[in-house]
């Protein structure tokens, strides 16, 4: 598109000009730039200029009804309207002049009449600018008035123009650009209804004029922004031209071929930006199909057909342009469906890849054609400078010879025959190989952008046959390369082989034997028809591998094996050599796509080996290749080196380096190792290993030749892939063992068993772990068979559940590290030296792994440790421990013995500690926070201030081991928590040491006294002291106690406060029937406060009360109030006393004693109790209820 002349590429733009003044040029001309649709203005000082611009129309133009002209369209008219010709002139008047003296008036009006004698004839649009010099009231209107009607100009185009004042400069330039917009707009409207008038009074006998006036109409048109109208006029233009085509007789000249064309180029260009403008992207790809169709066999002479093929790739060249530029095309693509019945749109019509590949194509062609025009025109002189003065026309598409005549220059049209040799003077002058790599780049990087990979390899493989061409053999070897993968994976035989063939060669050209041999060894392992050769219809594009073929399959396998063998080496003079300086070493992995060339498959007969007992091997090999092939010897490696053999060919002598390897490795010989096509070689072979453990065969090394080896990994029959290339294809399929069961299962890796065990590795541990303690577990290692040497223990601890030991949790409740499980330490036996585990002892320990040396046993002997956990939560874990040892006493890397045990250990909490907050008995306190109505989860308790409260602490078994507690008592971690609150603790160690069976519980009781008002006060954490009862049965018999445990539980925050009531019942501690006892209620004021009362009593049906039953007191501030009730007990045993309720109006808070304190025990008569002498307090525990 950049080939396209500027005039013809964007749109056209309004022309003016702008005459006198020329200090106000820049100023106008700036705005006139900013406007939408900008305005070009042309700048001219005076009339003198214009008279030299606009000149009158030449005499030699034809009239309407003459004959037909030399040409369609002249190239430089779009040009001569965009920069030459104006629309508008507007002349600048200084307002000194025009109000001036007579003599300056009438110089005025001789411009002005001069002016509109130019412009005149070309009906061009006048426009009148008076310039103020200073104030705006010096003109007289009847000045402006004469002015007006001397240049006959309306009102609206006679102006006043300011640029002193700012507002006024701005008003001038707002209202000269309209003015300017509006004349332009006139003018090229009359122009085009001129041209109209002779379209359709058909004033003309020639369809080169009916092209023309339509196209010029379009032009016009697009002017004005009228794209409706432009592009119908452009259709009509393109319609009649095509007509003309239709309507020919016979094959014109060259030339005239050559102008249509290129006429309908430029239309076509027209209506497609036209319509892409529009958003109309379905029309402009069915009217690109129609302008393709119209043309593609307006073709010409064999010798002129390159400069078709040309114009047709810079059609699709444009069009992609255009849609890659087009808004357009960002939308959705519509739907494929659409075009006509016989020619149906497809999604990649739509895209600006499927045009650049086109238009590479046709460039591919025009290149072909040109080097047969060469060949055909060959006896012409390519030195004939007649083609050096050819230059374009002054018509669109034609070309003349340049002649100088005297001081003057003439054209001379050519004739066709020399245009011809013009034209492939031009086409030699351009490499055409780098345009199409261009193209073709574009095209591919498109189709990769939609993900589109098999249309981008097709485009990347034609990049490289260009690059090939070129004998860029790098740049042409990486892009076939990546072609070669994805044909590899779809399974595209017949392109792999070309694509092959050229990455076969190269590698030739840049001298890489390697590659050269892997893609010629891959042509040969190909599966391709017999019956190629001959239906082979791209011969043309066969590329340098030749035809798919058996034959050419031979013919390279042939070449590979004569190019690997010694005697081609020593006789060839080729650069390409395998020598001893020089060796070629293949690999071949599970996805080589040299699997085809040599597939090794290897089965052990039994899955489960005894170690140092042979076990038998089939070693299975298979090639494609369409020759057989000899090998001198194989090399099979295992993972277990020692377990590495040879298999030598018995028909060949064998060479030193298998001689010298004799003395490392087992050597095996083998009938004959020929390897033939499409049959598998067997055999079968017996090893042995001493090291338990996995043993897996990992590769089979083939040596074809004095310095050619081939590494192909072993695979297992049972999961072996097929070969993706001949899956499909008719061919015997075989088993790669003579026994079908062990084809279907057989592994190329087999385990060998550990040695029968002659050592004890025992775990110990009694019951659960307890969260706190330290767990030990025994372990015990007694040599009951053998001696042990350099043993080692290595412990694991594993979660049970999956997860890990570490907790990613912050608030653990039991956590006192990051891992929920923790290996302290591992101790040995007690006396136990460092000379006993000799100079390689090794201790390592972490928080889930442990590492320890183990002394040499002599048989019968025994040694054992203790592996010391912590659990700081409740986690079950495996506990893993594995012993190795070396039966050699002399050789440290020996081959090592494994034993492993695993234990599953409970981690489980111990005691669960619980607390109760309660007030002394039958004596409350009021607080202000309790008798709110609303609850809140997150409220902290309420306790009194400088009262005593009764804190209950309960500790609960939750084990299946008896517990013995030592003491439980509230520490704090702040002296200000021991200042603001005194603790009772109730005793120190608990006597005797309390023992907690499995579920029960032990409760003790403090008081606390809180002395500070606060409104969250910490009260420190109870400690309690514990261990488990049973003891630990050491090595020796004897049993030792667990070590104690602490157990922390944080008490929570409380919210202190002053009570202002107090509320005790006194009542003796017993009653006895029929005799009377004073029963009171006593109301404590800590307030400042007078505090109102209202109290009410309920009878009981086993008492008589006397006393008020319902009234009102009032307490006075710091002093107390009491009701006496005088009660007789009526029955006996355990009665409920009268219910008092009590009600603080203040507060409204109502105050009812529980049913524990409003009780009393009444005795029938009068008891007798015997004092006992004191003995000394013992805490037992007490149970649950």
């Amino acid at each position: 598109m950049e080939e396209y002349p500027e005039e013809l590429r964007t749109p056209p733009v309004s022309l003016v000009a702008l005459v006198g003044c020329p200090e106000q040029h820049v100023l106008i001309s700036t705005h006139l730039n900013s406007e939408q649709p900008p305005i070009n203005s042309l700048a001219l000082p005076d009339l003198s200029k214009i008279s030299l611009l606009l000149l009158a129309k030449t005499v030699n133009q034809q009239p309407a009804g003459s004959s037909s002209p030399n040409g369609i369209l002249k190239r430089d008219w779009m040009q001569k309207h965009r920069t030459k010709i104006p629309a508008v002139v507007a002349a600048l008047f200084s307002s000194l002049h025009v109000a001036g003296d007579p003599a300056q008036w009438l110089q005025v009006c001789s411009d002005l009449d001069h002016l509109k004698t130019i412009i005149r004839p070309r009906n061009i649009k006048l426009l009148v600018i008076v310039v103020h010099s200073s104030s705006p009231d010096e003109i007289n209107e009847d000045r402006l008035l004469a002015l007006r009607k001397r240049a006959e100009v309306d009102a609206k185009h006679l102006l006043l123009f300011n640029r002193d004042d700012p507002f006024e400069l701005k008003q001038s330039l707002s209202r000269l650009g309209a003015a300017f917009a509006e004349l332009a707009a006139i003018y090229y409207r009359d122009e085009a209804r001129r041209i109209k008038t002779r379209i359709e009074k058909k004033t003309f006998n020639s369809v080169d004029l009916h092209v023309r006036y339509c196209f010029k109409v379009g032009v016009y048109a697009e002017f004005r922004r009228d794209w409706v109208e432009a592009l119908k006029f452009y259709e009509d233009a393109y319609h009649a031209l095509r007509e003309m085509v239709a309507t020919l007789t016979r094959l014109p000249g060259i030339q005239r071929m050559v102008e249509i064309k290129t006429v309908a180029e430029q239309l076509h260009f027209k209506i497609s930006t036209l319509l892409l403008l529009g958003g109309k992207l379905t029309e402009a790809v069915k009217w690109f199909h129609q302008h393709y169709a119209s043309y593609r066999r307006f073709v010409g002479s064999p010798e002129n057909i390159f400069l078709h093929w040309e114009w047709m790739s810079r059609q699709f060249l444009v069009f992609a342009e255009l849609l890659e530029t087009s808004s357009a095309t960002i939308q959705n693509i519509p739907s494929p469906a659409l075009g006509t019945a016989e020619q149906p749109l497809t999604e990649w019509e739509f895209r600006p890849a499927y045009y650049y590949q086109s238009a590479a194509r046709y460039l591919k062609e025009k290149r072909g054609a040109l080097e047969l025009a060469l060949s055909i025109l060959e006896t012409w002189n390519e030195n004939d400078s007649g083609t050096e003065s050819a230059v374009p026309s002054i018509y669109v598409g034609q070309f003349s010879r340049l002649l100088e005549q005297g001081n003057d220059l003439a054209m001379q049209p050519l004739t066709d025959e020399e245009y011809t040799r013009y034209a492939i003077a031009e086409g030699k002058r351009f490499q055409d190989s780098f345009e199409i790599i261009a193209l073709l780049k574009k095209s591919h990087e498109s189709y990769g952008n939609l993900k589109v990979q098999r249309m981008a390899s097709l485009c990347a493989s034609e990049i490289a046959r260009e690059y090939f061409s070129l004998e860029d053999f790098n740049n042409a070897k990486e892009l076939f390369d990546a072609v070669g993968n994805l044909y590899r994976q779809e399974g595209w035989v017949s392109v792999l082989w070309e694509v092959l063939g050229y990455l076969r060669e190269c590698s030739r050209k840049l001298g890489e034997v390697k590659d050269f041999i892997e893609y010629s060894l891959e042509m040969a392992a190909l599966p391709v028809s017999s019956g190629v050769d001959s239906l082979h219809f791209r011969a043309k594009e066969r590329g340098p591998g030749g035809p798919a073929s058996h034959s050419q399959r031979e013919a390279i396998h042939k070449e590979v094996f004569g190019l690997v063998s010694e005697e081609a080496n020593l006789a060839s003079n080729n650069d390409l050599k395998v020598t001893g300086e020089n060796p070629l070493h293949l690999e071949i992995d599970l996805v080589s796509p040299l699997r085809s060339v040599l597939l090794a498959s290897v089965a052990f007969h039994e899955q489960i080996i005894k170690p140092g007992m042979p076990s038998s091997i089939t070693l299975s090999l298979l090639s494609q290749l369409p020759l057989s092939i000899e090998i001198d010897y194989l090399e099979i490696q295992f993972n277990q080196p020692e377990c590495n053999f040879f298999i030598i060919n018995a028909q060949r002598l064998p060479s030193d380096e298998l001689l010298t390897k004799k003395q490392e490795c087992c050597l095996e010989s083998a009938p004959s190792l020929a390897l033939l096509t499409n049959k598998w070689l067997r055999l079968t072979y017996d090893i042995k290993s001493e090291q338990s453990g996995k043993l897996e065969c990992v590769s089979v090394i083939a040596k074809l030749g004095p310095h050619f080896t081939i590494c192909c990994r072993a695979e297992s029959p049972a999961s072996m892939d097929d070969l993706p290339l001949w899956k499909f294809e008719a061919r015997v399929e075989t088993f790669p063992t003579k026994d079908p069961s062990l084809a279907f299962s057989g592994q190329k890796a087999a385990q060998v068993e550990e040695p029968d065990l002659q050592v004890d590795l025992t775990l110990g541990a009694s019951g659960p772990a307890l969260v706190g303690e330290h767990f030990m577990v025994p372990v015990t290692v007694t040599a009951r068979g053998h001696a042990i040497h350099f043993g080692e223990l290595k412990i694991n601890l594993v979660d049970v559940r999956g997860g890990g030991l570490f907790s990613p949790r912050e608030s653990e409740p039991f956590s006192l590290d990051s891992h929920n499980v923790e290996l302290l330490g591992i101790t040995g036996p007690e006396g136990e030296e460092e000379s006993q585990l000799g100079p390689d002892k090794i201790t390592k320990i972490q928080q889930s792994f442990g590492l320890h040396s183990v002394p040499s046993l002599e048989v019968g002997k025994s040694w054992y440790c203790k592996l010391e956990i912590k659990w700081h939560g409740p986690k079950p874990i495996m506990l893993y421990v594995s012993l190795g040892y070396s039966l050699d006493g002399t050789d440290l890397n020996a081959p090592r013995t494994n034993i492993h045990k695993s234990l599953q250990i409970e981690g489980k909490v111990a005691v669960q500690i619980s607390h109760h907050f309660m007030a002394p008995f039958r004596r409350d306190a009021l607080l202000p926070s309790r008798s709110n109505l609303v609850s809140d989860s997150d409220q902290l308790e309420s306790l009194p201030l400088n009262e005593t409260n009764i804190l209950l602490v309960s500790a609960k078994n939750c084990c299946e081991v008896p517990l013995q507690l030592l003491s439980m008592s509230i520490e704090v971690d702040d002296d200000k928590i021991e200042k603001s609150c005194s603790e009772q603790l109730g005793g120190g160690d608990l006597l005797g040491s309390a023992i907690v069976v499995p579920g029960e519980e032990f409760k003790k009781v403090f008081t606390i006294i809180l002395k500070v008002n606060s409104s969250k006060q910490q009260l420190g954490s109870v400690h309690l002291k514990w261990r488990r009862l049973s003891g630990v049965e050491s090595q020796s018999g004897s049993t030792s106690m667990a070590s104690w445990v602490s157990t922390k539980h944080k008490l929570p925050d409380v919210k202190v406060e002053l009570s202002p009531l107090i509320v005790s019942l006194e009542c003796p501690p017993y009653a006895v029937l029929g005799e009377p006892f004073t029963y009171s209620v006593k109301v404590q004021n800590q307030t400042e406060l007078l505090q109102e009362l209202k109290f009410s009593s309920v009878d009981a049906q086993s008492f008589v009360l006397s006393g008020s039953h319902n009234d009102t007191a009032f307490v006075l501030p710091k002093s107390e109030h009491i009701l006496h009730y005088k009660v007789v007990a009526l029955g006996s045993g355990f009665q409920q006393l009268p219910r008092v309720s009590l009600t603080a109006v203040r507060y409204s808070a109502v105050f009812q004693p529980s049913a524990a304190a409003s009780t009393v025990f009444v005795f029938p008569s009068e008891p007798h109790f015997k004092i006992a002498d004191a003995e000394e307090k013992r805490m037992e525990p007490v149970a649950a209820d």
